[in-house]
């Protein structure tokens, strides 16, 4: 399958190896963490890298479960057939322990010119062996650390990769870290063949996972699209979100309970405590840990209101990634349907909530890509962008324009998101933000306001600013 996209993520890593290449830096070797939700194409990237440069390396895979001997076998078993200069030296020495397998690496790259050494899955050595960190510290420092070696640990938990580079671990403030996100905008419009309103779609539905992105032919409509995978249950957008999710979240556990209904709509505590708990709510002791867990890895992320006043009450949480938020809107509940050859079920089921899923869906996108887009000439000093609600969410503000969050110094602008196929942003649509805008701490009657819409906006509306698909799309174009 071909690669594509990743242009900035290929390049963050030829930085680094250059770097190497240069003499540049505090030391000959450089390591980086590389980190990202799990099936976004991280191992996939470093693949890739590796065969470009040019330069040798080893690739491992540590496997979830095995037997710390077993997995120290492996490794060896994997430099010797690797592509490193010192491969043969090594070949056929055993290790007792994670320091001296580490110390058969150090012996196996080249002294003289770059290499490359990818650990991947990182947090499952971590899992089995807890003196793997401490080894890969020692053995950094003393041996690799002083090679012209690129050293990439490479694992999808976030939490486990961001304790690895935390004050007092072993390795902490040796490594850079790099975080692989799905592709974005620019990329998916690429690959799908479509316009910017149609890559919005796509992005939405595919949430830029590569492997899902990859079997959206060109030029093919979103309902065109699934149609087609609905017709098959082992297509990537169904069976993408189903693996990653059981590979962190067993079926019957209270996290992926407690995903699900998120991911069905729920953003406060208190219903998703309703919602997850079954016969009764799920306690705040029990669902809080749930939570900051889910957090943690990535996989929900909270969004609060963004004003001059503090608020730290009213959070909402949300679905991180679009694709799992569409799979556990949509796909989860359609797949026996799918199985028994009822696909056409399914589609419907999506096409009649599909706009307004998407009107709420679509928010993250805009702010984020307007995050892109400001600061500018217009708003030199905008460097946060939100929403804003109360705890009735009347009135619920989409855009909140700022100098900072969580708390603002200063409201730079308030705005409404309409994405709807044919009606744009019309007089109606500004007279209630023109209404609602002084319930927002630190705005006034003087608040620019703005609008972001599918289709364009009304003539003579006095917005101090609009956009639309293709400036969401350029925002993320190089």
């Amino acid at each position: 399958m071909d690669f594509r996209g990743r242009t900035s993520d290929l390049e963050l890593l030829n930085g680094q190896l250059r770097q190497i290449t240069l003499g540049q830096g505090g030391t000959q070797g450089r390591a980086v963490i590389v980190t990202g939700r799990r099936r976004v194409g991280k191992s996939r990237l470093v693949q890739e890298f590796c065969d470009r440069s040019g330069a040798p390396y080893v690739v491992f895979q540590a496997t979830r479960g095995r037997n710390p001997v077993a997995e120290r076998a492996e490794f060896a078993a994997t430099l010797a057939q690797s592509g490193l200069p010192g491969r043969e030296a090594v070949a056929g020495l055993q290790s007792s322990d994670w320091n001296q397998s580490l110390r058969t690496l150090a012996l196996a790259v080249p002294d003289d010119v770059p290499s490359i050494a990818v650990i991947d899955e990182v947090p499952w050595l971590v899992e089995q062996d807890s003196e793997f960190e401490g080894a890969l510290q020692t053995v950094w420092d003393r041996h690799l650390a002083t090679k012209p070696v690129l050293l990439l640990l490479v694992g999808s938990d976030m939490s486990v990769m961001e304790a690895l580079q935390s004050y007092g671990r072993p390795f902490f403030g040796r490594a850079a870290k790099m975080t692989v996100r799905p592709l974005h905008l620019a990329d998916v419009a690429r690959m799908t063949g479509l316009g910017a309103a149609g890559a919005v779609d796509a992005l939405l539905v595919t949430g830029g996972f590569p492997e899902v992105v990859q079997a959206w032919e060109p030029g093919m409509s979103r309902n065109d699209f699934l149609r087609a995978a609905v017709a098959n249950p082992l297509s990537p957008l169904l069976m993408a979100g189903e693996l990653s999710l059981l590979a962190e979240f067993p079926d019957a556990s209270h996290s992926r309970a407690v995903l699900e209904v998120v991911g069905s709509g729920e953003r406060t505590f208190t219903a998703i405590a309703n919602g997850a708990g079954g016969a009764s709510p799920l306690a705040s002791g029990t669902l809080s840990p749930i939570l900051n867990t889910l957090l943690e890895k990535r996989v929900l992320a909270t969004d609060s209101p963004l004003s001059t006043k503090p608020d730290t009450k009213n959070k909402r949480y949300r679905v991180a990634d679009p694709y799992l938020r569409f799979w556990l809107a949509f796909l989860q509940r359609g797949i026996p349907l799918i199985e028994r050859g009822r696909g056409d079920v399914a589609l419907r089921r999506i096409e009649a909530s599909w706009t307004s899923w998407r009107g709420r869906a679509v928010e993250p996108v805009i702010r984020e890509s307007l995050l892109r887009l400001l600061p500018n000439d217009r708003w030199p000093h905008t460097e946060a962008i939100g929403g804003w609600w109360n705890r009735q969410n009347n009135p619920e503000i989409d855009l909140v324009g700022a100098d900072r969050d969580p708390v603002a110094r200063q409201i730079h602008f308030l705005g409404s998101v309409k994405w709807l196929e044919t009606q744009p942003f019309g007089r109606r649509e500004y007279d209630a933000l023109a209404r609602e805008l002084t319930a927002v701490p630190g705005a006034d009657h003087d608040t620019p306001l703005v609008a972001v819409s599918r289709c364009g906006v009304d003539a003579n509306l006095p917005l101090a600013a609009h956009w639309g698909p293709e400036d969401l799309l350029a925002a993320w174009q190089d």
